[in-house]
């Protein structure tokens, strides 16, 4: 009966961990300050959008960037006023360390000025990038 009491400790802290982590993927979590650094329009390669710009990090070998890219392009072309912009972390190395990039994909939401105001964190909802997008004013 010894033996079986870690083993059902670590189960449950697994589960939870594994609850929390599926909860928290994709989410938009908006910053709470907007001091933080600006991006430019020569640091992500394309013009800032009128309202907002979609910034995704992600590396080569990750499939849930290429569903990411895949859905932030296709929702980019229904809002003319949003841009969208695909970085490699692997080759922006020093902008990942600036912007505290710690996993891919993280898709940042600019405002009309550069600045970030939120992130998402993993493969985003369609609904969850609608909201997003709708928070930046």
């Amino acid at each position: 009966m010894k033996s079986v009491l870690p083993l059902l400790a670590v189960l449950a802290a697994a589960s939870v961990f594994g609850i929390w982590f599926r909860h928290t993927r994709g989410e938009f979590r908006r910053k709470k300050t907007v001091d933080g650094p600006r991006l430019t329009s020569d640091q992500i390669g394309i013009a800032l959008g009128e309202r907002v710009t979609m910034v995704q990090f992600s590396s080569a070998f990750c499939s849930p960037c290429r569903a990411t890219r895949v859905l932030l392009e296709q929702m980019v072309q229904t809002m003319p006023d949003v841009a969208y912009a695909h970085i490699d972390a692997e080759s922006h190395l020093e902008l990942v360390r600036q912007l505290n990039i710690l996993s891919t994909p993280t898709t940042l939401f600019l405002n009309r000025d550069g600045t970030e105001v939120g992130r998402a964190m993993g493969t985003p909802k369609r609904s969850q990038v609608l909201t997003a997008v709708a928070a930046v004013q």
